[in-house]
């Protein structure tokens, strides 16, 4: 079986969090869910869907599957558009939620991910 390895980035994970912000497992990497925040924490464009999109994907560059949570539909579709500036045929595989509520006001979406390494 292969080493179970948290990626926590650059700077410091802070101890009180209890999941890394990756995981990885032999050439699968698993990406928490993450919302659209600033380095200090702050989340960006409150309820702009189509800016938080990107500042999430900025962070997945090179993600393979992801699952976008979302709290309302209006405005989700142009989504799509944010998706085309960071993806190209043949699309990633993806999967949209509607939830009630994200834990961090103002986040209007949240994506994780799936990638494969290269071996």
């Amino acid at each position: 079986m292969a080493a179970f390895e948290a990626i926590t980035g650059s700077r410091p994970w802070p101890a009180r969090y209890t999941f890394s912000p990756a995981v990885r497992v032999g050439n699968l990497l698993v990406i928490s869910g993450t919302t659209a925040t600033d380095d200090s924490g702050e989340v960006v464009a409150p309820g702009d869907i189509v800016e938080q999109t990107r500042v999430i994907l900025s962070k997945f560059q090179r993600l393979l599957e992801t699952t976008e949570y979302i709290t309302t539909t209006e405005h989700y579709r142009r989504t799509a558009e944010v998706r085309r500036e960071f993806f190209s045929a043949p699309y990633p595989a993806a999967t949209g939620v509607i939830v009630a509520g994200l834990l961090r006001e103002g986040a209007v979406i949240e994506i994780s991910a799936v990638a494969v390494l290269p071996s």
